[in-house]
């Protein structure tokens, strides 16, 4: 065969070879697009519908704006706590906010906003800085970091750096303001969870800061300017009694973080700090208004639609008088000053008036005030029942009728001169009132009585010079008659840190004596007013209170319908028969009308009541006068003294002496403004009536 022969034949196989690999090309391309339609079909046939829901995929999220809290009322339907509007800036994470972006946003706000260098160094914690730096040198925080710590879960590398931040860059922004500011900014933009509005600045922000930010709005994403809500005080008086509120930078009280995060609040919610707004949070709080986003599989939102107006939270109706509160706080204030500039009164810097319903323990005037050492006249109405003083004399009616629950009669008198014991100072009344009994022991305000019924509990015979055996048990058996009306245990009053009085423990046996003039264990001014309102109302322990009922909201201005009704509560009778009660009634008149009587000079009404003057130590404000004897001057009553409408307790600490009887002066002047008041009212409501 030839060359060219093989060659010919070569090139027919090669060219068949080639044929058949592009057939097989062929097929396998066929095959290929067989797939792909096959695969098309199930994708727009069988699987069509879901892959365009997944398309067009959107996700809810639900965020809240503020609505304001439940408003308080007086007992005459008068607002004492309001709401007011006030403009807020607020920042809004959304699911594509990024660090980066707080950043940017957070610089070109604080060339618009600006804070008190003092509020800053308060409100901004170390915590806050670190976070700060971190975000805003990213590639500084970077390098904080190993590589192999850079394989940790994200939590456990930013736990790392905030530890690691050079102090250095701590002192330089502690250093400088702005970025102080920017630290803050940041702090707000990062304090709450996504689309849920953060406060940035509502207080003092000025009209030209809201001007210059709407200006702006388009160039800062995730800001805007709401309407938040302010409390509000028509009357300037009770406002400590009242509370305080949180404000939005601060949010929910930490200590209470657990209590408040069950109930659903956000951490930047206002809350009640203190006194009533702390106590009726739960009733006060507000439906806040609801807000729906939509967003879209990639976190952009789509809409957002307000689903729930919001509602103010539950009124609460007050057993205050308001215009009484007034009214007594001004007495105070007048005869305070007046009795301080007395000579030996430099250390008199308070007084106290507490005044209730004895059947109801409604509370319609609790006013303290305080001067402080620059001479400012200061709210001290909380102190009627967080502080407490040794009460005197007007504990005697509890001794006597503690005396009568141990056995002792009617009538029953001792005479009155000093009494001498073993290793004590002579002890005695103001002089010898010789022969008394249980009234005129009240009326002349005999201390040696009280001794006499002190040891009649005890089972102690008065020998002169010789010992006072008194025991324990002794103690606290006076001290439990006492508990019956109140003295050394809480009222129950509807607010918080009620104090008890401080009950000590007694060194020598004659202290049991002491207890029963009211000169070792102390009392607040709220505990003597519910002891008095006891004898007032013939025997039973009424819980004070301050909160009458609860309302549900009204758009109308006036209270919607009660959702609570706060009922009085009895806490207890007192172990006296009505005749035991009615003998002390009759010593207390006597005290005010009484020829002898301690208060005759002062009172001018339909009084009953007790005086009380207790020498004691100084232990307030003033340090470097530590120890210096001075005079608790106090009185309690009721009037008018028959079927009574008000009890009271009046209470002047560190008196220099009782030569300048302040407490009868206030106790004569706010009686006759309940009366001038009730008048008042009664000719008010006839002409409402007449038209």
């Amino acid at each position: 065969m030839t060359d060219q022969g093989a060659s010919a034949s070569e090139q027919r196989v090669l060219k068949k070879s080639r044929f058949i690999r592009i057939n097989v090309l062929f097929f396998f391309i066929f095959l290929l697009f067989v797939a792909i339609i096959i695969r098309l079909g199930i994708v727009q046939i069988v699987q069509g519908e879901d892959f365009s829901k997944e398309v067009s995929r959107t996700e809810s999220d639900f965020a809240s704006l503020p609505a304001p809290r439940g408003k308080m009322y007086d007992r005459y339907n008068r607002v004492v706590v309001d709401n007011k509007s006030v403009q807020a800036i607020t920042y809004t994470v959304e699911k594509t906010t990024k660090t980066e972006d707080k950043i940017e946003t957070a610089n070109k706000l604080a060339k618009y906003i600006s804070y008190q260098p003092d509020y800053l160094k308060k409100e901004l914690k170390e915590r806050d800085i670190r976070d700060y730096w971190i975000a805003s040198h990213p590639e500084e925080a970077e390098k904080l970091l190993t590589k192999k710590e850079l394989e940790l879960k994200p939590a456990e590398t930013y736990k790392l750096q905030v530890d690691r931040v050079p102090n250095e860059a701590i002192a330089a922004i502690k250093q400088n303001p702005e970025q102080q500011k920017l630290a803050y900014i940041y702090t707000r933009f990062s304090s709450g969870y996504q689309y849920e509005p953060q406060i940035v600045k509502s207080l003092n922000l000025t009209e030209e800061e809201i001007a210059t930010v709407a200006e702006n709005l388009e160039d800062l994403p995730g800001v805007d300017i709401i309407t938040d809500w302010d409390r509000a005080y028509p009357y300037d008086s009770l406002n400590t009694i009242f509370g305080g509120i949180t404000s939005p930078e601060q949010g929910i009280l930490q200590s209470r973080e657990e209590f408040y995060t069950a109930r659903g609040y956000s951490r930047n919610e206002r809350v009640g700090k203190s006194y009533l707004e702390y106590q009726y949070e739960d009733y006060l709080h507000p439906r806040k208004a609801k807000i729906e986003y939509i967003t879209d599989k990639n976190g952009t939102i789509v809409s957002k639609e307000v689903v729930d107006q919001g509602q103010r939270g539950h009124d609460l109706k007050l057993s205050f008088d308001i215009e009484l509160q007034m009214e007594v706080e001004k007495i105070i204030e007048e005869e305070l000053r007046r009795a301080r500039s007395s000579y030996g009164n430099y250390l008199l810097d308070r007084a106290f008036v507490v005044m209730m319903d004895p059947f109801q323990g409604d509370v319609l005037s609790m006013a303290g005030k305080l001067i402080d050492e620059e001479g400012e006249m200061l709210d001290y109405a909380f102190g009627t029942f967080t502080s407490q003083y040794e009460a005197g004399s007007t504990v005697k009616g509890a001794t006597v009728l503690s005396g009568y629950q141990d056995g002792m009669e009617h009538g029953r008198g001792y005479y009155d001169s000093k009494l001498y014991f073993r290793g004590t100072p002579p002890k005695g009344s103001y002089s010898n009132l010789g022969y008394v009994n249980d009234l005129s022991a009240l009326e002349r305000s005999s201390n040696v009585y009280m001794f006499y019924v002190a040891m009649r509990i005890a089972d102690i015979t008065y020998v002169k010079n010789g010992p006072i055996n008194v025991t324990q048990e002794d103690f606290q058996k006076l001290r439990n008659y006492f508990a019956q009306f109140g003295l050394g245990v809480p009222t129950g009053i509807d607010l918080p840190q009620e104090s008890a009085g401080l009950i000590s423990t007694p060194d020598t046996g004659g202290k049991l004596l002491d207890i029963a003039i009211g000169q070792f264990d102390t009392y607040t001014p709220l505990q003597l007013a519910q002891y008095v309102s006891v004898i007032a109302n013939g025997g039973y322990r009424v819980q004070p209170r301050i909160v009458t009922s609860i309302h549900t909201p009204s758009n109308d201005g006036e209270l919607g319908p009660i959702a609570v009704d706060k009922s009085p509560a009895i806490l207890n009778k007192v172990k006296n028969t009505s005749e035991d009660i009615e003998r002390v009634q009759q010593g207390f008149k006597r005290v005010v009308s009484g020829s002898r009587g301690t208060a005759r000079a002062y009172i001018k009404y339909d009084v009953a009541g007790k005086t009380g003057t207790s020498q004691t130590l100084y232990y307030g404000p003033k340090r470097a006068y530590w120890g210096r004897e001075t005079n608790n001057l106090n009185f309690v009553g009721y009037y008018p003294s028959e079927n009574p409408e008000i009890a009271f307790s009046v209470v002047v600490p560190w008196a220099g002496s009782d030569q300048d009887p302040v407490n009868k002066k206030i106790a004569n002047r706010i009686v006759g403004v309940y009366m001038d008041l009730q008048k008042k009212y009664v000719t008010s409501t006839e002409i409402k009536e007449e038209k």
